[in-house]
């Protein structure tokens, strides 16, 4: 304990002496005394070199002061507007202006959205009658079907489904429609739309026809040139040349695109699914294989008459 007691007190008085405490402040019960370290501690924070950022000069080669070279940075600047035409009058400002009555503002709302339903008409119409223009302009409750295209092509409906997609409000309804359409001269096209009413999806798949039509090749008898069999997914077709006389012999889609194609002599069998899209497309596949003799001397390079020998 003695010596314990000697070494605190020297400590004490070793740190008293090396750091003199430095009055900051006095109370009138017990005085506060802060022990100032030396200025070497500062150096590990602050280091004493520090350099101070250096301005960019006008002159140095890193700013572009090209443009500044013939200003005059004393000369003044006098706006001169041009002088105005003669019979100038100038427009009269926003409040001047005579003040619209709300008759006036609801003449002018009712010419350019129609009547309004607030229980009287300016210009006569009806309140709750839609304007005949307006129907004829955006098609709403004017209840007219839309007219066919006048191309050429027929229109026939082969299949018309009601599908469901379920998302995560709940379940969405949809019309989905095959529709074939063909000239009944050699083209023909097979098309599949979906919309949220019958009319709609047959419109679209209609459309979607029109854009995939195809040529199928046919001899003067109005049949196939050869035989062809195609598949798609799991239906499968296939489809035979007939004598004059014998008719279209098919069932389902094939035959709704055999007649619109034009053939008034030809054969057609599914083998496969049942289904009426995945059929019509089949129907589609085997009747791109085919091609005329005469195409098929060309590329041999023989006249016709020599493909039988």
């Amino acid at each position: 304990m003695a010596a314990s007691a000697t070494s605190l007190s020297a400590f004490s008085s070793l740190s008293l002496r090396n750091h003199p405490p430095t009055p900051l402040r006095s109370h009138p019960t017990a005085p506060f005394f802060l022990l100032t370290p030396k200025p070497s501690t500062f150096a590990l924070f602050f280091p004493a070199n520090t350099s101070k950022p250096t301005p960019i000069k006008a002159g140095s080669s890193d700013i572009d002061t090209t443009f500044f070279d013939n200003v005059d940075p004393d000369q003044v600047f006098t706006f001169d507007p041009p002088a105005r035409p003669e019979g100038y009058v100038p427009p009269p400002y926003f409040d001047e202006a005579p003040e619209e009555s709300e008759e006036d503002i609801a003449r002018a709302y009712e010419e350019l959205y129609g009547p309004a339903y607030s229980g009287e008409s300016l210009l006569g119409n009806d309140l709750y009658v839609m304007d005949s223009k307006v129907k004829k302009t955006i098609g709403f409750g004017s209840g007219a079907k839309k007219e066919k295209p006048k191309d050429g092509f027929d229109e026939r409906v082969v299949q018309v489904r009601r599908v469901t997609k379920v998302v995560k409000g709940g379940k969405q309804l949809h019309f989905r429609a095959v529709v074939v359409v063909g000239d009944k001269k050699g083209q023909v096209g097979v098309g599949v739309g979906k919309a949220k009413e019958v009319i709609a999806a047959v419109q679209k798949s209609a459309l979607n026809a029109r854009r995939n039509i195809i040529t199928v090749p046919m001899t003067k008898y109005s049949t196939f040139p050869h035989r062809a069999e195609a598949k798609y997914g799991a239906a499968k077709v296939m489809l035979r040349p007939a004598s004059p006389g014998s008719g279209v012999i098919a069932g389902g889609a094939v035959r709704v695109v055999l007649e619109l194609a034009g053939l008034q002599n030809a054969l057609g069998k599914q083998l496969g699914s049942n289904n009426a899209l995945n059929n019509a497309r089949a129907t589609v596949e085997a009747i791109l294989q085919m091609r005329q003799f005469r195409e098929v001397a060309e590329e041999r390079g023989i006249p016709m008459e020599e493909l039988w020998k």
